[in-house]
């Protein structure tokens, strides 16, 4: 039976959404993030940088817009040696990209999956060191804004607090969802999407609350 988006959130709670985006992220699946209607109104597709298989990365570069991003906190980016992409960001949202990142070793051209995969990989091995990376490459890291969801409502900061909550680590991985011409993913392209994969779908609203409870 055919789910809308208005029963969708009509039907389950914040802390039911949260639950099931936590289960997926303990099983190497993804969930699917939404932010605010009044800002980008844009769903993500989210994943813990712990548990992301090769097949999940084949998803994201295929169903979303390409634009594989790491979710890093902003200790992780200094350790890593990652500057800023624009001493001036003038992004409308505030979006902390650095300069982009490929594995140094084990990467061909540094696009395919595999590759992509590898890159990530390096990046949040507990050893890893500024040499493991190359400059510039084919993922790009975005960096937690210092105070998470209370200093910024974007999807790097919700998808890095699901990642906290799921005992993952601090890192996650986000790309854009699109439909097949083009435009962004929205409203009831997003339920069916997500009823065809079996999905969770939250909202960032949805882990501001569950943050606060668990404050």
């Amino acid at each position: 039976m055919k789910t809308t988006f208005e029963q969708y959130f009509q039907n389950t709670t914040p802390q039911q959404r949260v639950e099931q985006a936590i289960a997926a992220f303990q099983a190497g699946e993804a969930a699917i993030l939404l932010d605010d209607i009044d800002r980008e109104n844009e769903a993500d597709l989210i994943c813990s940088a712990s548990q992301l298989s090769l097949p999940l990365m084949a998803m994201l570069i295929r169903e979303c817009s390409g634009i594989v991003c790491l979710c890093l906190s902003a200790e992780r980016a200094r350790q890593l040696q990652l500057p800023a992409m624009v001493a001036d960001n003038q992004s409308r949202y505030g979006t902390a990209f650095t300069v982009s990142i490929e594995a140094a070793l084990g990467v061909t051209t540094g696009v395919s999956a595999a590759d992509r995969l590898a890159t990530i990989s390096a990046a949040i091995h507990p050893a890893a060191v500024p040499d493991d990376l190359a400059r510039p490459g084919h993922v790009f890291p975005l960096v937690e804004n210092p105070a998470g969801l209370h200093g910024r409502r974007g999807h790097t900061e919700g998808a890095l607090a699901l990642s906290r909550r799921a005992d993952c680590g601090d890192s996650a991985v986000l790309c854009e969802l699109m439909m097949p011409d083009g435009t962004m993913m929205r409203g009831q392209d997003l339920i069916d999407f997500a009823q065809r994969h079996r999905l969770p779908i939250l909202s960032i609203e949805d882990l501001v609350q569950s943050v606060a409870e668990v404050v």
